[in-house]
Formats: structure tokens, sequence, C-alpha cells
């Protein structure tokens, strides 16, 4: 969906006058979604699966909100795009997105074929490019909005390396986005998730999600563009960059 600057205003103006405020979750992201859902923000859930969004949003469900589900590539912009127009649409611009796909394998200098690097490329950040190439424009048009990504790989690991490619270009891609929108109210950050994701650890998902949560109702002058969730003691939980 590309909109001239006119347009957008003129469509924002439109959705917003019914109401509906969403969060929507690009790749199901149960953590994301349930902590958003316990504030009682409406749920999009984008992701390929079709068993997957139907898990995790009759989990979400529980919570007492509605829950919207959306089958998309995020690798296919056509197919991603049409998902976000339809979920912009039916239900209003969101008030936060989260952007939570990304292909994760060990991979040693020089063994992914380019067509391989390309592929994870496409997950972990065009992909992410793509959603607020759709979103951050109708967001900076009303004049507020949240735009999360999340990251990972703070230092970069050679038995990992389209992984610490990919998260380097979150991070990148992050800056530019928040130059682009940020001025225009809409908050681009990410959360760097520095460890295996379970249940039960320091990197317990609900954990993460109130990274999430915490970076939505950051005041303006406190924004900060990335996170770092390097454990559950507060002394690992910290603030990476700062907007300027």
């Amino acid at each position: 969906m590309r909109l001239s600057a006119n347009a957008t205003a003129e469509r924002v103006r439109r959705l917003s006058r019914s109401g509906a405020i969403r969060a929507y979750t690009v790749d199901v992201d149960p953590r994301g979604s349930r902590r958003f859902a316990r504030e009682g923000l409406p749920i999009t859930l984008i992701a390929r699966g079709g068993q997957t969004l139907r898990t995790v949003a009759d989990a979400i469900a529980l919570q007492g909100v509605p829950v919207v589900t959306l089958q998309a590539d995020s690798t296919q912009r056509d197919e991603l795009d049409a998902a976000l127009e339809q979920a912009v649409g039916e239900h209003g611009v969101p008030e936060v997105a989260v952007y939570n796909a990304a292909l994760i394998r060990a991979d040693e200098p020089g063994e992914l074929s380019v067509r391989e690097h390309m592929e994870a490329w496409a997950v972990n950040v065009v992909g992410a490019l793509n959603a607020a190439a759709c979103l951050a424009p109708m967001m900076a048009a009303r004049g507020n909005g949240t735009f999360l990504v999340t990251g990972g790989m703070p230092e970069p690991k050679p038995q990992y390396v389209s992984l610490s490619l990919g998260k380097a270009g979150v991070r990148t891609l992050v800056t530019m986005l928040d130059q682009r929108y940020g001025s225009s109210g809409v908050h681009v950050a990410s959360v760097t998730v520095d460890g295996p994701v379970a249940p039960g650890t320091d990197f317990d998902p609900d954990d993460i999600a109130e990274r999430y949560w915490q970076l939505h109702v950051q005041p303006r002058h406190q924004w900060d563009r990335e996170v770092l969730h390097g454990g559950r003691s507060p002394d690992r939980v910290r603030p990476m960059e700062r907007r300027p």
C-alpha cells in the first residue's frame, strides 16, 4: 500500500472516526500480543501459518479482547501489504505494531549460498521495512504510534552469520525509521534479546513482552530506540540507544 502524503492523511482522518485502535503483530508473537491484550487493546495477528494463528488467537481471546487473524508471508510484499491494508480498512490505524519474524539458524562464514542469505535477509530485515513502510506513514499522519521490532545478537557471532547480519540490519533500520518518522510522533524501537527465549528462564517470553509495553508507553522525551533484555534482573535490562 503506497499512498501520497495527502491521501494518507485523508485516509487516517476517515479511519480514525471508527474509534478502533488496534495492536498488530506481524508473524505471530504470543508474548507481545498477550501483554497488549491485558491492557484491553484489540489484537490483529498476521502470520504465514494458519494453525499457528488459530492457536495464538484462541489463547489471546481468553483475555476478553477482539482478535482478528490474517495470513501473509512477511517476505512477500504484496501479501503483507494486502493483509495490513485489510486490517487498517476494517479496524483502523494501529496504536502499536510489533514485527517479530526472524529466520534463526546456525551458519558459519561461507556456509550459506547467496540465495540462502537473501532469504534470511528478506525475513529478518526487509519484512520489517515493508511493514513499516505501510503503517508508519499513517501513524505519522495521525501524529502518534509505536512500531517495534524484535532484535537480538547485541554482539555478532560467527556461528550465526545470517542472523548476526540480520539483527545488525534491524538496528540500522530502526535508526532510519526513527529519523524519518520520529519527529511526526512515531516511536520506532527494537527490543534486543540476548539469549534463547524459553519460559521460566532469564529470557521468559512474558518478561520480554514487558519491554514492548514499556517502550510503547514511554514519554516522548524519554524515547529509547533500543532496549537490551539480558535477563530478569533490573541491571540486565537497559537502554542501548536513546533517541537524541
